[in-house]
């Protein structure tokens, strides 16, 4: 009797080997293995405060500035400090160009670009619906219809497919969540030869009074543009503290 038992305990032990080798030797199991890629991210548990503990391409991504921010965005002092009026002249704007302006916050950005875009518009993109509500005040407040709010997601920034002449981000793409996603959103919402315009605070510059992270040096949007397919054009450094930096999709 004893010996059958163990006869019975080595067969159970047999089948369910000869199971798991048939679920791991097959072929739907190895492709999906081998189809799953490493992250574009790693995580850190000790990091920057100004951070996430969140790093693309080495680079920690920095913590958002959330919509009680708003009043900053909008500050009496921000043409002096930053010159953006100047910042919309190096666009090369033309009437019918559609712009989107990535994390657009209160729309201080797309009712500046509105005004040139007789026979265009500009998509002011933001995730934070709070965002998007200061933007449709303005809108009514100052009378202008071709700003078209836009709710993002943290990793696509919902615009349509090859709909924008250019993708303006202003102090913004530091804080992407999701950088790699998101530039693939923009870039498949460019039209063949449309520009993205990043401005960044100069990171190179350790004098300018900006958090760490929340500056940007060329090399650096450089490496992840390039890795979006995107091709550096130009930079423009006529901005008090910050850098124009200029990409185009290939047509």
């Amino acid at each position: 009797m004893i010996h059958d038992h163990k006869s019975n305990f080595l067969s159970s032990i047999l089948i369910i080997l000869v199971m798991l080798g048939v679920l791991i030797l097959n072929p739907a199991n190895i492709a999906i293995a081998a189809s799953s890629t490493p992250t574009a991210y790693k995580q850190r548990v000790i990091h920057s405060p100004d951070g996430i503990g969140k790093y693309y391409m080495e680079r920690e991504i920095a913590q958002v500035m959330g919509h009680i921010g708003a009043g900053w965005l909008e500050r009496l002092n921000r043409e002096a400090e930053e010159q953006p009026s100047k910042i919309v002249g190096m666009l090369n704007l033309k009437p019918n160009d559609v712009v989107a302006d990535i994390g657009a916050g209160t729309g201080y950005m797309s009712f500046r670009l509105a005004p040139l875009l007789t026979e265009g518009k500009v998509f002011a993109v933001d995730i934070q619906p709070e965002m998007l509500d200061i933007i449709e005040f303005f809108k009514q407040e100052k009378n202008i219809t071709n700003v078209e709010p836009v709710l993002a997601t943290l990793t696509n920034p919902n615009l349509p497919f090859a709909s924008i002449d250019l993708a303006l981000m202003v102090d913004a793409y530091h804080e992407l969540e999701y950088p790699q996603e998101v530039m693939q959103g923009i870039v498949k919402a460019l039209k063949p030869g449309g520009r993205v315009a990043l401005v960044e605070y100069r990171g190179e510059n350790p004098f300018i009074m900006i958090k760490r992270l929340h500056k940007m040096t060329q090399k650096q949007v450089r490496k992840e543009m390039q890795a979006a397919g995107l091709v550096w054009r130009e930079t423009k450094n006529l901005l008090p503290q910050q850098h124009l930096m200029i990409f185009e999709k290939q047509a």
